[in-house]
């Protein structure tokens, strides 16, 4: 399942107020010394906090966080589903796949960018019963879409939300 390619949004700049999104919510962040956290970077009450010290490397804080975080919640999505549309998924992996949502590989394993989990709730489970269809049927064929609308009636207001909005989760 592919990102939608486009123009590519500016770079943040992890200056405090800025907006960073988590599940389809946008979070400001604050900046804090050094001495007042012990991890580089948390989620607390409903802001990011962020250590002043590693600014230099806070692209590298977030995705290290957003990758933690999207492999919690996916596996426990995958598995959710995985029984329901009885599957058994070999396992999930989270990583940058580039332009790429989601991928179903070899020996069943699912993988999905960690940037799904800056999608909304219900897309990010979009992306999930996508790549789980694709352990019955690898191809984008009628019988694909047919099987994935039994898994999930609504997927194609998911797809367009996702093929319109998608982009939206670049730049951080």
């Amino acid at each position: 399942m592919r990102c939608r390619a486009g123009t590519r949004r500016p770079r943040k700049e992890y200056v405090n107020g800025e907006g960073f999104l988590y599940l389809g919510r946008s979070y400001r962040l604050k900046r804090v010394p050094s001495d007042t956290q012990d991890t580089p970077l948390k989620l607390v009450a409903g802001r990011f906090q962020l250590r002043e010290d590693i600014l230099a490397d806070a692209r590298e804080h977030f995705v290290r966080w957003y990758s933690a975080r999207a492999s919690d919640w996916l596996t426990t999505r995958v598995k959710e589903h995985a029984r329901r549309m009885g599957v058994e998924p070999a396992g999930v992996t989270v990583q940058d796949l580039g332009y790429r949502w989601g991928s179903c590989g070899k020996g069943n394993r699912v993988y999905f960018h960690w940037k799904t989990i800056l999608l909304p709730r219900h897309i990010a489970e979009y992306v999930v019963v996508h790549e789980l269809v694709h352990l019955y049927e690898p191809h984008h064929t009628p019988a694909f879409w047919r099987r994935l609308e039994r898994a999930m009636p609504d997927y194609e207001q998911r797809k367009s939300w996702l093929s319109r909005h998608g982009i939206e989760v670049e730049g951080i």
